[in-house]
């Protein structure tokens, strides 16, 4: 007699088996699933302040360079924070500071009369130590800055001028705008000296040509210098004026050497033939400082980047 098996419980067994194992690989995928780690995100760095000075050298009439300089600057999104004059340079300097742009600096140039800031001195070359006495010049400024003082001015500024009894160099960053840069000026035998406290000052561009140091002193991460001295080679004097710049010129070629090896870009408007008495030629000298300054321009973006992400 066969044995009869009963294969009821076998069913059941395996039932059971198939459940339990399918319940276990259930918690495994849900752990699976909750462990698993996002991709990181990258966090986008924010790029550092970067405080930029602008450092306007002299050179009397060819200081109209400056305002294409500036012109182009404000073009690309760059603006000074800092902006230090010598001679030219603090006249336009003084200006933008006040809070003019580089379209407004360029009206103010183009509608000067070069009457307005000349005072001569009679009779020339008398008593007198200048042949220009300065207030008209000094008056000019002010009335452009809306008499603000320096240190009221939108941006910092500062005006360089030599000690005429010390031969150092001394930055206004204080008091009457259109005194100190009626000092800064001060060509000597050009413009008379000016007195201000007790103290003789004349022309800055005597001592800093370029105020590229100052430029750094008063907080400066990144100078732009913008040089419009001529190179003595290419200029003939002819004038007592003329002859009397380029001395001044000559005497700074060995200071100005020095001090654009401190600046980060230097700007050269290109005006080999345009004497520091020309004020008839300031159109060129505007085109002149925009093209200079556009040529600079890949270098200048790329040192700021490169400021931005230290």
């Amino acid at each position: 007699m066969r044995r009869r098996i009963d294969v009821f419980p076998m069913l059941v067994a395996a039932t059971t088996a198939l459940m339990l194992s399918a319940c276990g690989t259930t918690p495994l995928a849900t752990q699976g699933a909750v462990t698993q780690q996002a991709a990181p995100v990258a966090v986008q760095k924010t790029p550092r302040p970067v405080r930029i000075g602008l450092a306007l050298g002299g050179g009397a009439a060819r200081g109209f360079a400056h305002i294409g300089v500036i012109k182009a600057l404000e073009s690309q999104g760059i603006f000074a924070d800092v902006i230090v004059g010598t001679s030219a340079g603090s006249v336009v300097g003084a200006m933008y500071a006040a809070g003019n742009n580089g379209f407004a600096l360029q009206k103010m140039a183009l509608e000067m009369d070069e009457a307005t800031i000349s005072d001569w001195s009679l009779p020339l070359f008398s008593k007198s130590s200048g042949v220009l006495k300065g207030d008209a010049l000094q008056a000019y400024v002010n009335r452009m800055v809306s008499h603000v003082p320096i240190e009221k001015l939108k941006k910092p500024f500062g005006a360089v001028a030599t000690d005429l009894s010390t031969g150092q160099a001394v930055l206004f960053q204080r008091g009457n705008t259109g005194t100190a840069v009626r000092a800064s000026s001060a060509v000597p035998a050009v413009f008379q000296p000016v007195r201000i406290n007790d103290r003789q000052y004349v022309d800055g561009g005597l001592v800093a040509p370029v105020p590229v140091r100052f430029a750094r002193d008063m907080g400066a991460d990144l100078v732009i210098a913008v040089n419009i001295s001529q190179q003595p080679e290419t200029q003939s004097g002819s004038s007592t004026i003329d002859i009397l710049l380029q001395t001044v010129t000559i005497m700074g070629q060995s200071i100005n050497q020095f001090e654009l090896k401190q600046a980060d870009i230097v700007i050269r408007p290109e005006l080999p033939s345009m004497k520091g008495s020309d004020f008839a030629g300031r159109n060129l000298a505007i085109l002149a400082g925009e093209k200079a300054a556009m040529l600079a321009m890949p270098e200048l973006r790329q040192k700021i980047r490169l400021l931005q992400e230290r």
